[in-house]
C-alpha cells in the first residue's frame, strides 16, 4: 500500500499534474453542462434497471453528443475521456460494459405534444455501443448512438435543464442524483414544485428499478427519500428540497417535492457557518453517544461516506434501545461491522426490510466499483487532513496551485463557492480535496492498494 507522506511546497511543485485534453485537442470546458431534455430527467424504466454510474455515463454521453451535433448518426469519444468525465475511477471495461448493457436493456416511455396532438413513444435508453480496442499502446474509442425516434429530442431538446457534470458527479446515491436534476429543473418555476405522482412511480424513478410492484412508504421514505434529501442539502449550494405528501386518510398516496432556494450567506460569518457544515458536529456527538471515544468518532467521520455512516449510527442507536438484548461489549467494533454490512437503520433482532424495495445483491464488479469510490473518498479525506496539518506557508502554496491548475476548469457555481468560502465550502472543498489527493498520490489505485484498504476496514 502506498505510504502517505507529508508534502512540502517544494515537493508539491515537483509533482506535476498535467491537465487533461479533450478529444478535440483542447483544454476541457470550464463549465461542462449538458442540456438535458426535461423528459429525460425523471426516467421511470419500464424494463431493466439504472444505477448511479449508468446515470453519470448517460449524462456524459449526452454532453459530448450535443457538442458533436444532432446531424451525426453516431458519436465517438476516447474511452479515457468518458472514464474521466464520468468519475469512473477505474479502467475496468467489463464493469463499464455491464452498465451500458443495463442502459440498452432499459425501456423508457417518451411523451411529446405538438399542434394540439400527442405522441407516445416507447424506446431504449441507448442504442448501439461499440468499444474499439486497437491494441497495446493505442487509444481505445467508444462509439454510441440513440434510437432515431428520440435522438433529436435528446441531442437538441426544445425544453431542457442545464445539468453541471461537476456537481452531478459528486452525488453519492442514485436518488440524490435524480433529485438534484429535478431541483435544477423546478428551481426557477413559479411554484417551485415538481410533478405530482403516486408513491410507486416515485419509488421507480428514485431507485432506477423497473421491478417494483408494491411499496411500503415508511421504508421508502426512511431508506431512500430522507437520505437523498440530506445528501442533496449537503452538496447543493443553491437549493434544498423537501417532500410534500398527499394523503387519503392516513395513507400517503402521492408525492411532490418542493424546491427551496438557499439564502446566500452574508459575508460576515459566512466562513464559520460553512466550516460548521463541513464537519457535522451533531453526527459526531451521536457517535460518541453510542459509547465510542470522541477521537475514534472523529476518525469514523473523516474516513466514512457520511450517508453510510449516518445509517450505521442509526442502526447502533436502535440496537442500544433494544432492552431484550444484552449491552454491547464493544460499540466501536459493532459500528465497524454495521458499516461493513451497510445496515440502514434496522436494529438487531428486527426483521430486515423485505419485498420490492429490498436492495438487489450487487455483483462482484459493482462491489469493486463501490470499493474504488470509497477508496477515492478516503484518500480525499486523508488529503484534507494533511492539508490541515501543514503550516500556513505550505497551505498557501497548495491553494495557489489549485487556483492555477484546477479552479479554471470547474463549473462556475463551484468556482463562485470557492471564492466565497474557500475550502470551507462543502462542494468546492470536496473538489479541492480530490485534486490534492491526486497531487499527493498520483496514478491509478492498484489491486494491491484496494485489497489492503478492504482488509484494514475489516480490522
Amino acid at each position: 500500500m502506498r505510504q502517505d507522506t507529508s508534502h512540502t511546497p517544494k515537493a508539491l511543485e515537483a509533482t506535476t499534474l498535467q491537465p487533461q485534453k479533450s478529444s478535440r485537442g483542447q483544454m476541457p470546458s470550464s463549465e461542462q453542462a449538458v442540456s438535458k431534455a426535461n423528459e429525460a430527467i425523471a426516467i421511470r424504466p419500464k424494463r431493466g434497471k439504472l444505477t448511479l454510474l449508468s446515470r453519470r455515463i448517460y449524462n456524459v454521453f449526452l454532453y459530448h453528443a450535443q457538442r458533436q451535433g444532432v446531424d451525426q448518426p453516431t458519436y465517438a469519444l476516447p474511452l479515457a475521456e468518458l472514464i474521466s468525465d464520468a468519475r469512473f475511477t477505474s479502467n475496468n471495461t467489463e464493469l463499464l460494459k455491464s452498465h451500458i448493457r443495463d442502459m440498452q436493456a432499459t425501456t423508457i416511455e417518451w411523451h411529446t405534444s405538438s399542434g394540439g396532438g400527442k405522441r407516445w413513444t416507447s424506446t431504449q435508453l441507448l442504442g448501439t455501443v461499440m468499444i474499439d480496442e486497437p491494441g497495446r499502446g493505442k487509444a481505445c474509442t467508444i462509439t454510441w448512438s440513440y434510437p432515431d425516434a428520440v435522438r433529436e429530442h435528446l441531442v437538441r431538446p426544445a425544453h431542457y435543464t442545464r445539468i453541471l457534470l461537476e456537481i452531478s458527479s459528486q452525488m453519492r446515491s442514485y436518488a440524490a442524483s435524480v433529485l438534484y436534476e429535478l431541483g435544477a429543473r423546478y428551481l426557477t418555476s413559479p411554484a417551485q414544485l415538481t410533478m405530482r405522482e403516486d408513491v410507486l412511480w416515485w419509488a421507480s424513478v428514485l431507485t432506477g428499478r423497473s421491478d417494483l410492484v408494491k411499496v411500503d412508504y415508511r421504508i421508502f421514505h426512511r431508506d431512500t427519500i430522507k437520505k437523498a434529501l440530506a445528501e442533496l442539502d449537503t452538496l447543493s449550494e443553491d437549493f434544498r428540497m423537501e417532500v410534500v405528501e398527499h394523503k387519503r386518510g392516513r395513507k400517503v398516496e402521492e408525492l411532490q417535492f418542493r424546491v427551496i432556494t438557499k439564502p446566500k450567506l452574508a459575508q460576515d460569518g459566512a466562513a464559520s457557518q460553512a466550516a460548521a457544515a463541513v464537519f457535522d458536529l451533531e453526527l459526531v456527538d451521536r457517535i460518541v453517544g453510542v459509547g465510542i471515544k470522541r477521537q475514534d468518532a472523529e476518525e469514523f467521520y473523516v474516513s466514512t461516506e457520511e450517508l453510510v455512516l449516518r445509517a450505521a449510527v442509526e442502526h447502533v442507536e436502535q440496537r442500544n434501545r433494544n432492552d431484550t438484548l444484552p449491552p454491547l461489549k464493544s460499540p466501536k467494533a459493532y459500528l465497524r461491522d454495521a458499516l461493513k454490512k451497510q445496515y440502514a437503520g434496522v436494529a438487531e433482532g428486527d426483521a430486515k426490510p423485505a419485498g420490492p424495495l429490498s436492495q438487489p445483491v450487487p455483483s462482484l464488479q459493482e462491489k469493486l466499483q463501490r470499493l474504488r469510490e470509497e477508496w477515492a473518498h478516503h484518500k480525499a479525506m486523508q488529503a484534507r487532513a494533511q492539508f490541515m496539518a501543514m503550516d500556513q506557508t505550505e497551505r498557501n502554496a497548495c491553494l495557489a496551485r489549485f487556483e492555477t491548475e484546477r479552479l479554471p476548469e470547474v463549473a462556475s457555481p463551484i468556482a463562485k463557492a470557492w471564492r466565497r468560502d474557500g475550502i470551507d465550502s462543502r462542494i468546492a472543498g470536496s473538489t479541492f480535496n480530490r485534486w490534492l489527493a491526486g497531487v499527493l498520490w498520483p496514478g491509478e489505485v492498484t489491486d494491491s492498494d484496494l485489497l489492503n484498504f478492504a482488509m484494514l476496514r475489516q480490522t
